[in-house]
């Protein structure tokens, strides 16, 4: 059977006319020869949604009692009986009174559907999940009754009963609203103009999100790539650069003008894991959120093409990019993204920002922001001088004696392998500087007239100049490598360092690891974590030769209020703050982790044990109670002066008295034994034990009731390591229980024998059997599930949790089987004794 259709009418307030719409609706539908029928209305005394129903089938309502009080609901099994191809159900989420079939009306509603009956309802704004409490904000009354957005989702239509907050406040004062008595306090309370234009504008949103959603939905199952502009939406690139505050700014303003949506996009380069600092892309973000914008982050390689791309997958109408700040030369090199945003960007269009200056700072102060960038070390740096100074004049004495053995284009090359080796050591500097010195001295020296600056022959002139450009560009590329490599380095570090940082916390408390990790990452000597209790600080966790307060170590980063990272040892550089920051937040993360964890395991005892007993108190009142009324009820009879009883109906109140006594004595035992279990106060004394001994004393402590069990236990079976005790009182619980169970007219067994090295002995019974999906739940105590119907008999659910606390506490196992031909058998495993 096909599933109904679901229909819908949103309204942003009571009274703007959903349930008029929706009779009318079905109204319309009858006239065409569909059979509708009012399954639910609630009219509110208003006269016209009551004339609207006209000669509409009304099913009757269910009248439920509670509380000395009678409800009308609606009466879902008429409903289904009846059949019809429409339902008017109004009130989506209406809480139905307790006693029926379901708690909410959304629920009867999906009963319907599932029953191939279309549905048209009806609900405010108010009570959708997702925006109750922003409504609870604006109108300051908080609605009870909520419905799950993904039901109103669901629907196949959703139709907005929309008027003007005036024209909503008009019929209030006209009383087609409320009565007469409630209209002035509501004109002044949740009718207020400013409440009901909000709550117009959430209802008029929410739809419109869903009619976008629908939209993409329909572009990308068509395969529809162009860009429609059915809502404005301006994607700002987000780069974290210094000055891009004006660009998300006036990104902001653009958006606004349009009455348009605000997406920001930071693409990360996927050529390396350097970008801008932290703390910069973090305020762009928060200034992003701040003028009503949503923040999203993207790798690539292609820059451009990410950026573009992004917008497709957004309906982006509007990219806003900042202007460059590169060379005219870098960009002629390296190309620019702006370019190739508007060569790929298609019908979208494209804002290009002019950025602020950026601030820099002196001594006399201001503020400075670059992009971080990893040069080389200062000894690097000094390597490179000293290569340039020391290797210039060395190959120079070595060649000025070779004069005659090697022309001037083989003395170049060597000047130009020494630019190299000082390019790879020292970076660009000291390089570029060995690069002209190279050029002068190869002039002076080896250019004829030798010991001039002037050059004789042209194309010796051509040769220095290529060797200057060569040395010049070879220079700046190994240096870049260089830097490139040290980068790569660093980046490699801190990703090793933040994966193992990650990987700490699958651990159950990663905080020692973390700060240990952290000891190592940066080479201190000594890490705490400190919490501040009053005027003194409380140690957390510590690595090394931890410091404790922040007052005593070198460096200290506030986690919290109350919570500090000490740390002693070298200082960081300002490179390794972003590393540390990521400790810092996995720590605060791990604390939090730490207290929820111990709060759960507190509230999950706490549950436990008020589960526990709440099922002791109700199991007590009633199988101690009933005992103790058999005990009273036979005394009172036999002490009743004006009768006289035979001598057999004395002996069977005395029998009563004595059964019921004994009865009562093995459920407070029960009791006991359960309390030593949960208290881990059981404490076995093990010994070499053989089943030909336990099983008949077991048989014999529960007395006539175990005259019917069929015991086989061979006297040659190997001796097993139990509690003699215990593991009496073990058999003695699964075979009073599998009598309970039992069919009428069928044994119990108890069989036993070895096999691999184990002594299995079976309690078999052929009851109904206990389902695979009941079988853990059977030794939970003050379960009374049994074999799959009611017990014979009373009791407090307690001989299957005491047989298997004491199989557990003597090292044995107990497991359930299906006995062939129906019913339950109970293995006990205990190890042979060799």
């Amino acid at each position: 059977m096909a599933r109904g259709s679901l229909r819908i009418y949103l309204g942003a307030a009571p009274g703007v006319g959903k349930t008029y719409d929706m009779l009318n609706e079905g109204r319309r539908r009858r006239e065409r020869g569909t059979d509708v029928v009012v399954g639910f209305v609630e009219t509110h005394g208003r006269l016209r949604t009551a004339r609207q129903i006209g000669d509409l089938e009304v099913i009757p309502r269910r009248r439920i009692e509670y509380r000395g009080t009678t409800f009308d609901e609606m009466d879902i099994d008429a409903l289904l009986a009846r059949h019809p191809r429409v339902a008017l159900v109004d009130e989506l989420a209406h809480t139905n009174v307790p006693g029926s079939r379901n708690a909410k009306r959304w629920q009867d509603i999906d009963e319907l559907l599932g029953a191939g009956i279309d549905v048209i309802s009806t609900v405010n704004i108010q009570h959708l999940e997702s925006i109750n409490d922003v409504v609870e904000r604006i109108t300051g009354v908080v609605q009870r009754e909520t419905v799950p957005d993904y039901v109103v989702r669901s629907a196949e239509q959703v139709e907005v009963v929309d008027q003007t907050p005036e024209a909503l406040r008009r019929r209030m004062a006209h009383g087609n609203i409320y009565g007469p008595e409630k209209i002035d306090a509501a004109l002044t309370n949740y009718f207020r103009p400013g409440n009901l234009a909000a709550l117009r504008e959430l209802a008029l949103l929410w739809v419109a999100d869903q009619v976008d959603t629908a939209l993409e939905d329909y572009r990308e199952r068509h395969g529809i790539t162009d860009q429609w502009e059915t809502r404005e939406r301006v994607v700002v690139a987000v780069t974290g650069a210094p000055g891009s505050e004006n660009l998300i700014r006036r990104a902001g303003r653009i958006a606004r003008r349009t009455h348009g949506e605000l997406i920001g996009v930071h693409v990360r380069s996927q050529e390396g894991l350097a970008g801008p600092p932290d703390a910069l892309l973090a305020d762009h973000r928060r200034l992003l959120e701040e003028v009503g914008g949503q923040y999203h982050e993207t790798a690539a390689s292609d820059i451009a093409a990410a950026l573009v791309e992004f917008a497709r997958s957004e309906n982006a109408t509007q990219i806003v990019l900042g202007a460059s700040r590169r060379s005219r030369l870098s960009e002629l090199f390296s190309g620019s993204v702006i370019n190739r945003v508007v060569r790929l960007s298609g019908p979208i269009d494209i804002h290009v920002i002019s950025p602020e200056p950026v601030e820099t700072s002196g001594p006399a102060g201001g503020r400075l922001r670059a992009v971080r960038r990893v040069d080389l070390s200062s000894r690097r740096r000094r390597m490179g001088w000293v290569v340039a100074t020391l290797g210039l004049p060395l190959l120079t004495l070595a060649l000025a004696n070779l004069r005659g053995e090697v022309n001037l284009p083989g003395v170049l090359l060597l000047y130009l392998l020494l630019v190299v080796a000082t390019a790879v050591v020292g970076g660009y500097p000291p390089a570029l500087a060995a690069a002209v010195g190279g050029f002068l001295l190869a002039n002076w020296y080896f250019t004829p007239p030798i010991h001039r600056w002037t050059i004789d022959e042209g194309e010796n002139v051509l040769a220095l100049v290529v060797y200057l450009v060569v040395a010049g560009i070879v220079s700046s590329l190994v240096a870049v490598a260089a830097r490139r490599t040290a980068e790569a380095s660093r980046a490699t570090a801190e990703a090793e360092t933040l994966a193992s940082l990650a990987g700490g916390l699958v651990d159950i408390d990663p905080i020692p690891i973390l700060v240990s990790q952290l000891r190592r990452a940066f080479g201190l000597d000594g890490v705490a974590l400190l919490r501040r209790d009053g005027s003194v600080w409380r140690l957390e966790a510590s690595d090394g030769i931890a410091p404790t307060s922040p007052e005593a170590a070198d460096e200290a980063a506030d986690l919290s209020e109350d919570l500090v990272l000490a740390l002693s040892g070298p200082n960081l550089g300002a490179e390794d703050r972003r590393v540390l920051r990521a400790f810092g937040a996995h720590l605060a993360a791990a604390l939090e982790r730490r207290r929820l964890s111990e709060q759960a395991a507190e509230a999950t005892a706490l549950a436990e044990s008020n589960e526990l007993r709440s099922a002791l108190l109700q199991a007590v009142s009633h199988d101690l109670r009933t005992p103790l009324a058999s005990i009273k009820a036979s005394i009172n009879s036999l002490r009743q002066p004006d009768i006289t009883w035979s001598k057999e109906e004395a002996e069977e109140f005395q029998a009563t008295i004595e059964d019921e006594t004994d009865r009562m004595t093995n459920l407070v035992v029960n009791l006991l034994d359960m309390s030593r279990i949960q208290a881990g106060a059981l404490a076995p004394e093990l010994t070499d034990v053989g089943l030909d001994e336990v099983v008949p004393a077991a048989l014999d402590s529960l007395g006539p009731r175990a005259s019917g069990v069929d015991s086989h236990v061979p006297e040659d079976l190997p001796a097993v390591r139990a509690d003699p005790a215990l593991l009496e009182r073990v058999v003695a619980n699964l075979v009073d229980n599998a009598i309970s169970h039992s069919t009428t007219g069928t044994a119990v067994r108890v069989e036993a024998g070895c096999v691999a090295g184990r002594v299995l002995l079976r309690v078999i019974d052929q009851g109904p059997g206990i389902p695979p999906a009941h079988r853990v739940r059977v030794f939970e105590p003050f379960q009374r599930l049994g074999d799959n119907r009611p017990r014979n008999g009373t009791g407090l659910g307690l001989g299957l949790p005491v047989a298997l606390g004491f199989v557990t506490a003597i090292g044995a196992d107990l497991h359930i089987e299906d006995t062939p031909g129906g019913g339950t058998t109970m293995v006990i495993s205990l190890r042979a004794v060799a």
